[in-house]
């Protein structure tokens, strides 16, 4: 694997840094996986010193942990993490969203509608890691429209892992997300801030329920195979006996 044209312009962390987060999104990299150091570098063509500063930033993002004679490991969320990840998100989402109702112009207008195209043609092929970068893009952009440097500071950090979350859920969320963000869009184009606060609320509680639903068919069938398992090893078992 290499890096992308271009990415020369960026500090080579950084560019090493987005393109294992990416990775772990992807599910390229699954919870509990090990990143070693010499394999990333060889992958993508790089030496090990901006391999482990962008494992460092990682860490310090939530998406690796430091175990001790383990090295870097691809980081599980916990139930806990994402319920708060999710309450802390819908109260900032409301908020840039009814910021941005009140600042936007028709640069924003153009911006807006100009990532909604593109979320429906990345719907009509679809791919899962595009559409979850342009989830994610609608979201900085209404933060952005928001104008609001103290906002931006506290909901730009974890974008990566609302992201992360989103990824989960794309298949079934995609679409449904999209009809929301056209009307949060609406809402902020026509400065009503009350609706556009009201329908951010409501977008981030649908994309926690479409996780908590994609989570327990998740468990159900990890238990489903963990019960088989167990029949076939009984059933092993008994015919030694006999």
């Amino acid at each position: 694997m290499t890096l992308r044209l271009g990415d020369g312009y960026r500090p080579l962390r950084d560019v090493v840094c987005d393109t294992i987060r990416d990775q772990i999104m992807n599910g390229d990299h699954p919870p509990g996986t090990r990143l070693v150091e010499d394999r990333l570098a060889a992958e993508l063509g790089v030496s090990r010193n901006p391999v482990r500063e962008a494992l460092r930033v990682l860490e310090a993002e939530g998406f690796v942990e430091m175990i001790p004679r383990r090295g870097a490991v691809v980081a599980a969320l916990s139930d806990r993490e994402v319920e708060e990840i999710f309450e802390v998100r819908s109260a900032l989402e409301a908020l840039a969203a009814r910021l941005a109702a009140r600042k936007s112009d028709a640069k924003a207008k153009a911006a807006l509608k100009q990532v909604l195209t593109e979320s429906r043609q990345a719907l009509r092929r679809p791919e899962p890691a595009e559409l979850a970068a342009l989830n994610t893009r609608f979201h900085e952009l209404v933060v952005d429209i928001a104008d609001n440097g103290y906002l931006r500071g506290v909901i730009i950090p974890l974008r990566g892992r609302m992201q992360w979350i989103f990824t989960r859920t794309v298949g079934a969320r995609a679409k449904h997300s999209l009809s929301e963000h056209v009307e949060m869009a609406e809402a902020i184009i026509a400065h009503d801030e009350d609706r556009a606060a009201t329908l951010a609320e409501a977008h981030i509680a649908a994309a926690r329920l479409s996780y908590l639903e994609e989570r327990s068919r998740v468990v159900a069938t990890d238990d489903s195979y963990a019960a088989a398992t167990a029949r076939r090893a009984g059933a092993g078992a008994a015919a030694q006996l006999a």
